[in-house]
């Protein structure tokens, strides 16, 4: 049986939460590509209370529901998720007293499954013939109407979701990069629900008139590119078969595109070299930040993010022997150093 809910009426419970959730470092990282020196930087999010960004749009869906009395006391808390935002949900929800349930893929790392578990929630795993992501989705909907007393957050559908990183990680990348001595040029990011790139991409830009926005996926599977699912890749938390529709291409720059087994052998890569233990999604951002660094020029400011740590991909890919093809980037990078502010 669930604990009672830590809500009570005028007092928001979630102000405990945000003091675990933000103001992660943002790193300054040297490489040379080809002997040619370089430098983009990077927000090293996981920092964050469950160690991924999504504990930003977790945390800020919840505060807002509490003060628009969407989320009531007695709600179970339930959501469809690839992974990061389901462990993120579980931690938060259960923190706050909330009982949860997580729709998500079965072929999402043994490490999710676990997390999601050892937090308390129910999960559910949806097979490729069930539906895989899309049937996720829908289940969460089933379930919402099939009971009472459900919140569902929706975070492909829910502008919360852009508003926390409008409101959160834009502000802190800005005045950390100033602290570099610099001003955002280009931001870089995976596009998964998309909350990230187009909440810091409106932030970046509203400050920074001019700054491009480019949103990336897999080369192996550019749903961005199509409209729809195309092939399968490996970078967990990012072209989930779909475009949510809270990402507007419109607003964007072009697309970036990276092959998986390159985004592999770059996180492989950033931790063997200097020690930064990041996700696949991560070495994908890190390559799409350096392509874009190329075409603007040396003195160009290219900032991404580093979803998560590689702590959730140890029975994966991440941790076995990748091939190298000759279209890769990783090979002909060299990773130096990097500095860190907060």
């Amino acid at each position: 049986m669930a604990r009672p809910s830590a809500f009570r009426p005028g007092l928001n419970p979630t102000t405990a939460i945000h003091a675990l959730v933000g103001n992660t470092p943002l790193l300054q990282i040297s490489y040379t590509i080809g002997g040619v020196p370089g430098r983009v930087f990077a927000k090293y999010e996981a920092m964050n209370m469950t160690g991924s960004t999504k504990d930003r749009m977790a945390a800020y869906i919840l505060r807002h529901a509490y003060e628009r009395r969407e989320l009531t006391a007695a709600a179970t808390i339930v959501e469809a998720s690839s992974g990061n935002t389901g462990i993120s949900f579980a931690a938060i929800g259960r923190a706050l007293g909330h009982p949860v349930r997580i729709f998500m893929p079965d072929w999402m790392s043994e490490e999710r499954k676990k997390l999601i578990a050892g937090f308390g929630a129910d999960i559910v795993l949806v097979s490729k013939e069930e539906g895989g992501f899309v049937g996720s989705v829908e289940l969460a909907e089933r379930f919402a109407r099939d009971h009472d007393h459900v919140f569902l957050p929706r975070q492909f559908d829910n502008e919360c979701n852009i508003a926390a990183h409008e409101l959160g990680t834009g502000p802190e990348i800005d005045r950390q990069l100033t602290m570099f001595g610099r001003a955002p040029d280009a931001f870089v990011a995976g596009v998964g629900t998309g909350g990230t790139v187009m909440g810091v991409g409106r932030f970046l830009r509203r400050v920074h008139p001019g700054t491009r926005v480019h949103p990336l996926e897999p080369a192996n599977s550019p749903t961005l590119r199509t409209g729809h699912k195309v092939g399968k890749h490996r970078i967990q938390g990012i072209s989930d078969e779909f475009i949510p529709s809270i990402v507007h291409l419109d607003e964007l720059d072009d697309v970036v595109d990276v092959w998986d087994g390159d985004a592999i052998l770059m996180a492989q890569k950033l931790c063997r070299d200097i020690g930064l233990a990041v996700g696949i999604s991560s070495g994908a951002n890190f390559l799409g930040a350096v392509r874009i660094a190329e075409q603007l020029g040396p003195e160009a400011t290219v900032v991404t993010v580093f979803p998560d740590s590689n702590k959730k991909y140890l029975s994966t890919d991440l941790c076995q022997t990748e091939p190298v093809h000759d279209e890769y980037s990783t090979p002909r990078i060299e990773l130096e150093a990097f500095k860190a502010v907060r």
